[in-house]
């Protein structure tokens, strides 16, 4: 009970949802989640497909950098 007490008390800054809902921030992880399937998810389960954890992580990085339009940096942290 001590521990979640703390957790709170040291959290309260960031769990302001009343004000956050009021801006039409989402406070759930829905919209990740979904984001996650989208980028992943459709990416790495199509018919007949099947990835070590290695490939799946760089794809995942790959798929990611892309998307978000970091792809440069991407790129720059992979190459010597």
């Amino acid at each position: 009970m001590l521990k979640q007490l703390r957790y709170f008390a040291n959290n309260a800054p960031q769990m302001r949802y009343a004000e956050y809902r009021e801006k039409k921030f989402s406070v759930g992880s829905g919209v990740v989640e979904a984001g996650c399937r989208t980028v992943i998810g459709e990416r790495l389960k199509q018919s007949g497909m099947r990835w070590s954890v290695r490939g799946a992580n760089a794809l995942i990085a790959l798929r990611c950098g892309i998307l978000s339009g970091r792809f440069e940096d991407f790129w720059a942290s992979r190459t010597p």
